[in-house]
């Protein structure tokens, strides 16, 4: 009896619970709609948000490639609002509906493209509208980004900002140089903008895989950069990569192959030209110079470059949380043998909310595991100069070499047993993890915090084989280091946004909390192994004898804290009158006892002259916008904890005898200097920002004047005063001056056809105003110490000075050649004589640094075809072809291979190769950077295919001789081609992008 009871009661609760569940989805209504642009054509992925005004339920779906989308579980009811958002186009809200069940809705909406005065931009804490922002920044998204073989992030801008420039070679290996309105430091290494990466600031930009990035805005002045205080002197670039996803599952796929070859190279002599020069000139090789070879040695060392990358990208979520992950898998190998990257970038993300939104966490993970094969420095001079008359191998199978000329570490090397007996690489484990939270604690009061930690373990490996000529007699050698540094960050600030009537206020107010802790490893090494099979992977099987010396490297740990307290304030009146100010107060352990502190304040101004009533009439202006700012940045890149402290280490040559041993002397080598402090840049810029003909025309126009005060140079002084001879302190003063344009405009759209072409052109000019203050004083500094064969007596091949710029050329002058055909040289005088040598004879000669810069884009779709084409250029800089310079030695034609061009000279003439401004050359040029051609195809459901084919580097025009124009830019000596030049590449790429 009780069986069947209790039977009978589990049929009514499924009856009930089925009537229930019947009255539920009876009172819910379908709602279906389509979404077009203004020209009438279907808009795929916009996001659609549905909205229960009284519940605060939200829905959310995306459009289909029709540009179709629906809702099948709206609750009956309402009122509800449903929200169209889509980048790029200006938002839209349908309001007022009360749905009915069983009673569909239809929603038709088009959305207006979106102006650039109203496209949201992110800057420091924050986004604004670009209408809103008072400072100069640049923003360029995803689509704007250069294609191509991509290894660092750093190369998706090049050629697309206006002041922006951006070098780098073929080398996989080798991030770009990047440096924002000219140099602003003497320092090497501290003249890269700083880099904040989804609000984390000071993160690696190795952590980033190009195809996350969804744009990056570079704030250019202090009015903008100011901020972030004693680390933006050199720009900030804001990276924004993909976040959680919203609405349904979204999987995307991208992926590309790509061959590199060498783009050009310096055409050197064959063994057969070689001997015939000799020939001519009554010379001839000796038997271990000359065994009937005829060897191209570039050839040998090079290869066709195969690269390919993969990226999985998966976001999706619901009414309150969401989620996004992505893998990346990149393989870039060299066009030199054994040199390439490979590297595996993981990254996972959410975002939960909670309280009607009013709370807002994040967690972000990301991994990056990179291995850099490397190569001996040695190759690149080796590949041009090694004799051609030689083999590569003996008969016996072993390396052909000249032990008699390989007693050091910078000479004449086979380069192909370079490459096979000596193994370099590297392997960076880079680690974040970031998590914030928003809350929102009144309407228009937010409290944001953020905590961070990076960590970054460097692991470098070494091994010279026992047939290796950088090691003689070693009988194998392996090096090791491991080294880990790791970076903690804590932010919190609040954000108050609130209008009153026809005034808006914005309220910045933050702390920040940094520490740095770098070097935590150690370094070995050994020698004299049994076997070279286990490389570096066992140094404890070396053998070293009673007077082997162990490299112990110069790794040591520091820890370095900063502390900053910030605030910002921005006023606006009828979205006409723009007002900004910001300050920040940094404070760091890295700077003297007497200048730990800084200031950093910025003021600004807008007007938005498009808004005034005079204007109405106007009709051909869309947004016209007046700015104005200054402000104080610093530069603290290149300092550590012990930076201005006084450092003890071994005395070079110094001994004291002591127990019957030699022992080598301690002593300072690095002078404590309790004022050394931040260098300081300050900029005043004026810019306008225009839209004309319904934004068919828009453009930005920015002049400013960057002063940097306190520069950091090593000054000579009295040991009777210091403990060692050299002081580093602030006392130089340098000036950029310049303009800058950047122009975007669609001259031609239809519903199949359209076509965007955007400009951007800079100038700069660079000057050391000061370098001598009341305390310390110096005429110049010579830099650049390249030499030349045969040539002595010279302290540099560029000077630093006052009233030139950086990067200022101090060469000899060539005067051409005299009735023997020996090179001769002018004097200050301007007599022409081939004893004019000496450095009393060297001048100023030119300046690498250019005098224009510029980047052309097109863009060009018809139906689903789409092409684009990219071409930069520099204009009016010199470059120092050192390379060429030491291979036009005929003097030494029987000891290393000579230039083509060397066949012409005369073989007595012993000063060919003497640096002067015969080798001061044209650094300007103009690249095809990139073409490509797509297609995409449309595949059911909001589903796309993509394929592409693309070239890079395609052609250029230059008068340079050197292998590539696109010399490094970066430190303290620019436009100098000497000797470590990694080839360019052209690249022909063919990939794909599936979105499901």
């Amino acid at each position: 009896m009780y069986p069947t009871k209790q039977k009978l009661t589990k049929i009514m609760l499924c009856i009930a619970f089925l009537c229930l569940a019947s009255r539920v989805i009876a009172q819910e209504a379908p709602v279906k709609g389509l979404v077009k642009d203004m020209s009438g054509q279907p808009l795929p992925g916009v996001t659609i948000k549905a909205e229960h005004l009284s519940t605060r339920k939200t829905a959310v779906t995306t459009s289909s490639s029709q540009g179709l989308f629906s809702f099948n579980n709206l609750a009956a009811g309402g009122p509800y609002r449903f929200i169209f958002s889509s980048i790029g186009y200006e938002t839209d809200t349908l309001s007022g509906y009360t749905l009915t069940a069983g009673q569909q809705v239809a929603l038709n909406v088009k959305l207006k493209e979106q102006s650039n005065a109203l496209q949201e931009v992110t800057i420091g804490y924050g986004k604004s509208k670009r209408n809103e922002i008072t400072g100069s920044v640049t923003s360029i998204k995803q689509e704007e980004f250069n294609r191509g073989v991509v290894s660092s992030p750093g190369q998706l801008l090049q050629g697309k900002v206006a002041g922006l420039n951006i070098t780098r070679s073929g080398n996989p290996n080798d991030r770009p140089a990047v440096i924002l309105r000219g140099p602003s430091s003497f320092r090497e290494g501290a003249q890269e903008p700083f880099y904040v990466i989804d609000g984390v600031p000071g993160a690696s930009i190795d952590l980033v895989a190009p195809d996350d990035i969804v744009s990056m805005e570079v704030l250019k002045d202090a009015s903008s950069t100011a901020i972030y205080g004693s680390r933006a002197a050199n720009g900030v670039i804001m990276v924004v990569t993909r976040n959680a996803g919203k609405g349904q599952g979204k999987l995307s796929y991208s992926a590309y192959a790509a061959s590199e070859t060498i783009s050009n190279t310096i055409q050197m002599a064959t063994g057969d030209q070689l001997r015939t020069y000799l020939k001519d000139n009554g010379k001839v090789l000796d038997k271990i110079s000359d065994n009937g070879s005829n060897t191209n040695w570039l050839d040998e060392v090079t290869r066709t470059g195969f690269s390919h990358n993969h990226n999985l990208n998966f976001n999706g979520g619901g009414e309150n949380s969401s989620y996004g992950a992505s893998l990346n898998y990149f393989d870039n190998e060299g066009i030199i043998k054994n040199s390439g990257l490979e590297r595996f970038i993981a990254r996972a993300n959410m975002e939960q909310r909670l309280f009607n939104n009013r709370l807002k966490l994040n967690i972000n993970l990301t991994n990056s595991n990179t291995t850099n094969d490397r190569i001996a420095t040695q190759v690149y001079n080796n590949m041009f100069t090694y004799l051609p008359t030689v083999s590569v191998y003996n008969a016996d199978g072993t390396f052909y070499e000249d032990p008699t000329r390989t007693t050091g570490t910078g000479g004449y090397y086979n380069p192909v047993a370079l490459l096979e007996n000596n193994t370099y690489q590297g392997k960076t484990n880079l680690y974040l993890i970031n998590g914030s939270a928003k809350v929102n604690i009144l309407n228009g009061l937010d409290f944001n915090a953020m905590v961070s930690m990076q960590n970054e373990q460097i692991n470098e490996n070494l091994y010279n084989n026992r047939y290796s000529m950088l090691r003689q007699g070693f009988n194998g050698y392996a090096e090791r280091s491991s080294v880990k540094n790791t970076q903690k960050v804590f932010e919190g600030y609040f954000n108050y946004d609130k209008t009153f009537g026809s005034h808006g206020l914005k309220l910045l107010a933050g702390y920040s909390w940094q520490e740095n802790r770098n070097g935590d490893g150690f370094q070995t090494s050994g020698q004299n192994f049994v076997s070279d099979d286990l490389l570096w992977n066992n140094i404890g099987l070396s053998n070293g004898n009673g007077s082997t010396v162990v490299n112990y490297g110069s790794i040591y740990i520091s820890t370095l804290r900063l502390i900053s307290f910030y605030g910002r304030a921005i006023y606006d009146y009828k979205g006409k009158y723009l007002l900004q100010a910001t300050i920040r107060r940094d404070g760091s352990s890295a700077f003297g006892v007497n200048n730990r502190w800084g200031m950093f304040p910025s003021v600004s101004a807008g007007w938005n002259i498009d808004r005034e009533s005079f204007m109405s009439n106007v009709s051909f202006v869309d947004n016209l916008k007046l700015r104005a700012g200054y402000g104080v940045s610093g530069n603290s890149v290149g300092f550590d904890a012990y930076t201005a402290r006084l450092v003890y280490g071994a005395q070079s040559g110094s001994y004291f005898y002591s127990n019957g041993k030699w022992l080598t002397a301690i002593g300072p080598i690095q002078n404590d200097n309790p004022n050394l402090k931040w260098e300081r840049t300050a900029t005043l810029n004026i810019g306008l920002d225009f839209s004309l003909f319904k934004n068919k025309l828009s453009g930005t126009l920015d002049v400013y004047n960057k002063k940097t005060t306190d520069l950091i140079a090593p000054y000579q002084v009295s040991t009777t005063q210091y403990p060692f001879n050299v002081l580093t302190a602030n006392v130089g003063e340098m000036t950029n001056k310049g303009i800058e344009l950047s122009l975007n405009t669609t001259p031609v759209r239809t519903g199949n056809f359209s076509w965007n072409t955007a400009i951007n052109l800079s100038h700069n000019k660079n000057e050391i105003t000061s370098i001598s203050n009341d305390l310390f004083q110096a005429n110049e500094f010579y830099t650049a110490n390249v030499g030349g064969r045969g040539q002595s007596g010279a302290l540099g091949y560029q000077v630093i000075k006052e009233g030139l710029p950086l990067g200022t050329f101090y060469t000899l002058r060539y005067a051409g050649k005299d009735a023997a055909g020996k090179s001769t040289f002018y004097d200050k005088n301007g007599v022409a004589s081939t004893a004019n040598t000496g450095f009393e004879h060297f001048t100023v000669t030119g300046s690498a640094q250019p005098k224009l810069l510029y980047g052309w884009n097109n863009t060009f779709r018809y139906k689903q075809f789409d092409f684009n084409f990219f071409i930069r250029g520099v204009y009016g800089n010199k470059i120092l072809n050192a390379t060429l310079a030491d291979m036009n030695a005929p003097i030494y034609a029987f000891q290393t291979n000579i230039a083509e061009q060397t066949l012409t000279e005369s073989i007595n003439d012993d000063k060919a190769q003497f640096v002067s401004d015969r080798y001061l050359e044209s650094g300007s040029y103009l690249r095809l950077d990139n073409a490509t051609l797509g297609y995409t195809f449309k595949i059911k459901g909001n589903k796309t295919l993509r394929v592409y084919a693309s070239g890079n580097n395609l052609f250029i025009i230059t008068k340079y001789k050197g292998v590539d124009p696109e010399i490094n830019m970066g430190g303290q000596t620019p436009g100098i081609d000497y000797r470590n030049f990694y080839p360019k590449t052209r690249s022909a790429i063919f990939g794909l992008n599936f979105n499901l």
